[in-house]
């Protein structure tokens, strides 16, 4: 690993387990204050919300003055967020906390552009970005497992919502180490965007062929994913009776197999397949993992589910990615991760709200059905791209 992605991966890897012990802890958290399942998933929903206002500015802001600043700005707006969490006495603290955190939530995508800053437009930017998985599917593993730990020791504590402090406090202090680990060993980059350069829009990236075809499969998976994943705890609720102990052993497994796929395998399905195949392939997975969902009444049937829907998120999360930052010139990058990031914070607004109104009216197998939906679109999309590159290498040359 090149010296200047070590430092953003271990910033990535403490932000990613910040954010995955709050994330199987916040429909609970929620329900607990008198939240329908409907208004608990909403939580996500105004996250992701306030997120979509913040993301192409942070992004522009980074292309002019740097990654590091806008980081570290992103970073103590986590860190203000989770506090608010923590100190929440009722469902509207929730709501505040989430759209604080929201209106700041640059930290990804900010590190996504760095990455792209310091590699190659090949297998180099596939892998670190698989790596960057890799902190991702890792934090996925440990966050919701800590959780689980943390709110399983104090099930018993006289007041029944104090469980949900110790998670949301050590969220928060991860979030200060990320912003001491980004300010005393990230190193500094020059801003990449030249000076008095006008910055495009989310507009005109969906109007050019190259990004727009890749923002779409990115918007179709986001959409997927974010439904599954925001509507996950009181899907487990709801048809498994799981506490929230154990939602978060669901969820740590899903991080297990993206630390897996993405450490071990996706340098060589990469190499083997390509980002385009693999796209495909991943999305195909997460479409049979899904759709069953609803049907899932025992627990081995559900973790075989969990680990198909992972493996895909896994390869395609990365693959997608590449293809994006391909799509634009170096000068871009920033800006085009920002809108990326928007269109997932849309699909965040969507997905966990839709899903959470189907399992507040008891449409579980809708609920699959749903989240399969759009990674079938997805899929749809990715196949109807490749035959069209295929005719036109077939296609005589003219003269």
């Amino acid at each position: 690993m090149r010296s200047p992605l070590l430092p953003i991966f271990l910033t990535v890897f403490v932000d990613v387990l910040g954010l995955t012990l709050i994330l199987p802890l916040l429909p609970y958290y929620a329900k607990d204050y008198g939240a329908s399942d409907f208004q608990a998933t909403l939580l996500t929903s105004v996250y992701a919300a306030a997120m979509f206002v913040s993301g192409p500015m942070l992004g522009r802001l980074s292309d002019r003055i740097g990654r590091k600043p806008v980081l570290l700005l992103s970073q103590v707006g986590t860190l203000i967020g989770w506090l608010t969490l923590a100190a929440a006495h009722s469902l509207e603290m929730l709501f505040v906390g989430r759209i604080i955190a929201g209106l700041t939530a640059g930290n990804l995508s900010i590190a996504q552009a760095y990455i792209s800053d310091v590699t190659k437009p090949n297998e180099e930017r596939t892998q670190a970005f698989g790596f960057f998985g890799i902190a991702f599917g890792t934090g996925f593993l440990l966050g919701p497992g800590i959780t689980a730990l943390l709110t399983y020791l104090f099930r018993d504590h006289p007041d029944p919502l104090f469980k949900y402090k110790p998670p949301t406090l050590a969220a928060a202090g991860l979030s200060l180490l990320a912003i001491l680990l980004t300010a005393f060993f990230l190193p500094a980059r020059k801003p990449t965007a030249q000076t008095g350069r006008r910055l495009s829009g989310m507009a005109e990236y969906l109007a050019r062929p190259g990004p727009r075809k890749h923002l779409a499969e990115f918007f179709f998976f986001s959409l997927s994913f974010a439904a599954l994943t925001g509507a996950l705890g009181v899907y487990l609720k709801r048809q498994f009776n799981y506490e929230l102990h154990q939602a978060g052993l669901i969820f740590g497994l899903s991080g297990l197999i993206g630390a897996i796929v993405q450490g071990g395998l996706l340098k060589r399905l990469v190499k083997r397949l390509g980002e385009e195949r693999l796209t495909a392939i991943g999305l195909g997975t997460m479409v049979l993992g899904y759709c069953l969902l609803g049907l899932a009444t025992n627990l081995g049937f559900l973790l075989v589910l969990v680990v198909l829907g992972s493996f895909g998120a896994a390869v395609v999360r990365p693959s997608v990615t590449t293809l994006i930052t391909r799509s634009v010139t170096k000068e871009e990058q920033g800006t085009v991760l920002g809108v990326s990031q928007s269109l997932g914070s849309l699909a965040q607004i969507a997905g966990p709200a839709a899903a959470g109104w189907l399992i507040d009216r008891n449409q579980v197998v809708m609920y699959g059905l749903f989240c399969a939906g759009f990674s079938l679109l997805g899929l749809l999309l990715a196949l109807q791209r490749r035959g069209d590159e295929r005719r036109v290498e077939q296609a005589p040359v003219e003269g």
